[in-house]
């Protein structure tokens, strides 16, 4: 299992800190440099959504995600080229479809629904966005479920419906019968909930393939996703259902797509890949909560200020992520002492 967020996890526990006092400083600054990957990878994804509500007035969200992940692929590219040379480009026998599908669930699909929710939430949409990535641990304990075929723990489903009861609170602002009188916004929230499910999809989707790095994984897979996004943006065009992009407006959105391509998309993921690998996915998933606070503070710079019941929904999610990750400690502590 696991082991628990302590600085003296990479250390040899065999040893005292009197007797290697250099590894012991070692143990410490990879602890270190695991909370500061974190970090900044759930403060890159929190920005994101309210640089996303600024772009959004000016190009269609699936024109922005081509753009988006033809730039972060390229930046994938080359990092993977140079990490593991030609021959990380080759299947190695993995299967190729099953890598398109997993790759346009993950970058077509996320981009695609969360981006076109968040456009047609309005100006709440960003926050709506963001309150749905902190959910997505306990999504993934859904889809756990459903693919293994064994049910969640007693406990971590009750934190799963607090979870939800959060969101709930955040996208309706506290009226929940509200929804009954403005069907519209039930697109809107479903969209952002299955872009959330298409990443943790994707990401359940990396056990498949035992003979990819993480990089390889990432890179192979933007890829073939990108096939999916690009045949969906002509299919979109010529259907005029979205109008090609001018370049006065791709001109306009050029920060927002560097930002999105290189640091939410290429930084963001390194960081948190690094991140998760020095202080493992059980201590990694707690920055999550880190996501909507920053988008609820640059929202609220941005003139969007978050009601009461939004940030009592958005503790409240925060707190259910929180509280079934001490209790599947706890749990493992029980089974391990068992055994």
């Amino acid at each position: 299992m696991n082991k628990t967020l302590e600085p003296s996890v990479a250390v040899n526990h065999e040893s005292s800190a009197a007797a290697a006092p250099g590894p012991l400083v070692a143990a410490y600054g990879s602890y270190a440099k695991g909370l500061f990957c974190c970090l900044v990878a759930t403060v890159s994804f929190g920005l994101m959504f309210p640089v996303m509500t600024s772009a959004l007035t000016r190009i269609d969200p699936f024109s922005f995600t081509s753009l988006r992940y033809l730039v972060a692929g390229a930046a994938f590219l080359m990092l993977l080229h140079r990490k593991e040379g030609s021959a990380a480009f080759r299947l190695q026998g993995e299967p190729v479809v099953l890598a398109w599908l997993l790759g346009s669930i993950g970058f077509a699909g996320f981009g695609a629904f969360v981006f076109l929710g968040q456009q047609l939430a309005g100006r709440d949409g960003a926050l709506t966005a963001s309150i749905m990535m902190a959910t997505q641990p306990m999504l993934g304990l859904l889809v756990n479920s459903v693919v293994r075929r064994v049910l969640p723990p007693v406990y971590s489903f009750l934190f799963i419906l607090l979870s939800f009861c959060g969101v709930a609170l955040v996208v309706t602002k506290g009226d929940i019968g509200g929804l009954l009188h403005e069907p519209q916004h039930y697109a809107a929230n479903a969209l952002i909930v299955a872009g959330a499910l298409c990443w943790v999809i994707y990401t359940f989707g990396a056990t498949f393939f035992k003979q990819w790095s993480p990089l390889r994984y990432t890179t192979l897979t933007i890829w073939l996703g990108l096939t999916t996004i690009i045949a969906l943006n002509l299919a979109l065009f010529a259907a005029h259902a979205i109008a090609v992009p001018r370049l006065a407006a791709v001109g306009a959105i050029t920060p927002h797509l560097l930002y999105m391509g290189l640091g939410a998309g290429f930084i963001g993921i390194l960081s948190w890949n690094l991140g998760n690998r020095i202080l493992t996915p059980l201590n990694g998933v707690l920055f999550m909560d880190v996501v909507p606070l920053t988008t609820f503070i640059v929202s609220a710079l941005a003139g969007v200020i978050a009601t009461p019941v939004q940030i009592a929904g958005a503790c409240m999610t925060g707190a259910a992520l929180v509280l079934n990750n001490l209790y599947l400690r706890r749990r493992a502590r029980r089974v391990t002492a068992l055994g």
